[in-house]
């Protein structure tokens, strides 16, 4: 039996990881704790194998009084629980990483591959970067470290840009079509993944990933099918869309392009359970109107 412990007990990930290993509850023992006061450096990590890291500031803020905070807890927290893992005899280290440490999603098309720099355009991003950058040499023959960089992560009770786009698609009668690709990642394919890490007791670099890429207006018509609803793509906003997106960087956060190319997100085991269709289906149908 694998023992597990998740810091961030109340995030999406860690709370829908929790909830993938209960189903194989002779396989895997699953603890959580909170890192938000100093009680945490009493917890004894020696009873783990594996501690999965996801305690952190999800959202990207441009307020340059949030800097110091994203380095602190992004940064100097990740570092902290990874050597307390390490000198406690916790034989993996998991981190949460984030696609974003290659910067934002971009007008132009572009692939990710293994030789692609990453160049954060935020702090967030670069608050991640400097966190991989610190666990990574703590590594040894002992303790394994996975950094895992997942792109846009969705599903039932996700936040940021998929359910305002879900809403969207459930309210508009007409949507701009705009040839873009988005890698993403749906929630339980992104929990197999880490089941699989875990099980392997994998170091190293990850990318998981759908097995498809996503079109944004293709999305949001395939959420208003899933409502009963029809949406009409219409390139009449394209011109104006483009115009705003060279000012307005929200417009490329939903129209942009940002991919992995597929190899890198390959596995040895399967772990993409969850087809584009599947996945929306799914999302949709707990969700309600």
């Amino acid at each position: 039996m694998k023992k597990i412990l998740i810091t961030g007990p109340n995030s999406y990930i860690g709370t829908s990881l929790e909830k993938w290993l209960e189903n194989s509850p002779e396989q895997y023992y699953i603890d959580a704790i909170s890192l938000r006061d100093v009680l945490w450096k009493e917890k004894d990590f020696s009873d783990y194998d594996v501690v999965f890291h996801v305690a952190g500031i999800a959202h990207v803020s441009s307020d340059p009084r949030m800097e110091e905070m994203y380095y602190k807890v992004n940064r100097d927290l990740t570092i902290e629980t990874a050597e307390k893992a390490k000198n406690e005899g916790v034989k993996q280290f998991i981190f949460m990483s984030s696609i974003i440490v290659y910067g934002e999603s971009i007008s132009d098309k572009r692939f990710i591959n293994r030789e692609t720099v990453p160049r954060p355009s935020n702090f967030y991003g670069n608050s991640k970067l400097k966190a991989e950058e610190g666990i990574k040499p703590l590594e040894n023959d002992s303790f394994n470290v996975a950094i895992i960089r997942p792109p846009m992560i969705y599903g039932k009770g996700s936040k940021g840009n998929y359910p305002k786009l879900a809403k969207a698609a459930r309210k508009l009668p007409v949507f701009p079509n705009i040839d873009n690709q988005r890698s993403m990642l749906h929630i339980d394919n992104l929990c197999e993944f880490i089941r699989l890490i875990i099980d392997n007791e994998e170091s190293g670099l990850y990318f998981p990933q759908n097995n498809e890429y996503v079109k944004t207006s293709e999305m949001v018509k395939l959420i208003a099918e899933v409502h009963g609803k029809k949406i009409r793509l219409t390139r009449l906003f394209n011109p104006f869309l483009k115009l705003m997106g060279l000012k307005l960087g929200v417009i490329n956060k939903v129209f942009g392009n940002l991919v992995y190319e597929k190899e890198l997100s390959n596995y040895k085991e399967e772990y993409r359970v969850r087809s584009l269709q599947d996945s929306i289906e799914l999302t949709e149908k707990w969700t309600g109107r």
